[in-house]
This record gives C-alpha cells, sequence and structure tokens, in this order.
C-alpha cells in the first residue's frame, strides 16, 4: 500500500512516498518524470517522520548523508545508478562519464544520464551531483535552478543554512 506526505523546504513543495512504510519517492513541484499525483496512494503523513527530521537536519546543514530505508523501483540498470549515486559525496560532484566508468561501463554516459534523470527519490539520492563533462550543469528532474541552490548549498553549507 502506497502513502504520502508533502512538505515544505528550501526547494520548494516536496511530495514524499513509501510502499508499504520505506520510502520510494521524493518528488519536487514541477519534476520531470513525476508520477500522476493518483498514484501516491493515500495521505498519512505518520510513516514519514524519520524521513521529515533527516530532510530537515540536512536543510539545516547538519547532515550530509541520509540513513533512511529506501525501495527504489526501476530497472537493474537504474537501480545501479541510483545506488552509485550515493557514495558521491556531500559537496562533490561526477560528471556522466565519470559515473559510468565507475560502473564499468565507460561508454553508457548518455545511459546513466537516463537513469540519472528518472531518479525517484532525488536530494536522498543525489543526482544534483552529477554533472556535465566540463562541470557545467546539465539537465535535472527538478529544474537547473534547483540543482544549483542544492549545489551551492552543499559546497557552503559550513557557512551558512537553507531556511527551512
Amino acid at each position: 500500500m502506497k502513502t504520502h506526505t508533502t512538505i515544505d523546504s528550501p526547494v520548494g513543495v516536496l511530495t514524499l512516498v513509501a510502499t508499504g512504510g520505506v520510502l520510494c519517492g521524493l518528488y519536487m513541484t514541477d519534476q520531470r518524470h513525476r508520477p500522476a499525483q493518483e498514484s501516491f496512494g493515500v495521505e498519512d503523513p505518520s510513516c514519514f517522520d524519520e524521513a521529515t527530521a533527516q530532510l530537515g537536519e540536512y536543510f539545516a546543514g547538519r547532515r550530509t548523508s541520509f540513513d533512511l530505508p529506501l525501495e527504489l523501483i526501476g530497472t537493474p540498470f537504474q537501480r545501479t545508478v541510483w545506488r552509485a549515486l550515493l557514495d558521491i559525496p556531500y559537496g562533490g560532484t561526477l560528471s556522466y562519464g565519470e559515473l559510468a566508468a565507475a560502473l564499468g561501463r565507460p561508454s553508457a554516459a548518455r545511459a546513466v544520464g537516463l537513469a540519472n534523470g528518472k531518479n525517484p527519490v532525488s536530494v536522498i539520492v543525489p543526482c544534483h551531483r552529477v554533472v556535465g563533462s566540463t562541470g557545467d550543469l546539465t539537465g535535472y528532474g527538478g529544474g537547473l535552478a534547483r540543482k544549483r541552490q542544492l549545489l551551492d548549498f552543499e559546497r557552503g553549507a559550513h557557512a551558512h543554512h537553507l531556511l527551512f
């Protein structure tokens, strides 16, 4: 059974989705590849306390990684890419090509980019940390402005925090 809730954040309203009480989605308003609202199940904030607390700590600059059980629903290749995103350090970036090479598939940068774009648990699974080969910001389901906001925040989190 799927449930969902919404929370306010510095990058806009976030919709958290769980299946069987395990987080399987975190979507931004107007996010590309956002499933239909009807697919999120009933609204029930009760199973999202830990996710909400950890997101609050992240946006306050007190958390650099998340410790939440996740149900990543996608193809085997997509899940491999999404798990690899968890290894990109806070405040760091990797190019699509570097990520493909790290997965042992150096010619699969485009496929890695497509999988990255369908990440169902943004922010927590940090797809915003993947950039173009020259370091330029390219593609982000939540929009480039949000990607820049998250990267700038992580690079300077010790000096300031996003208001949550």
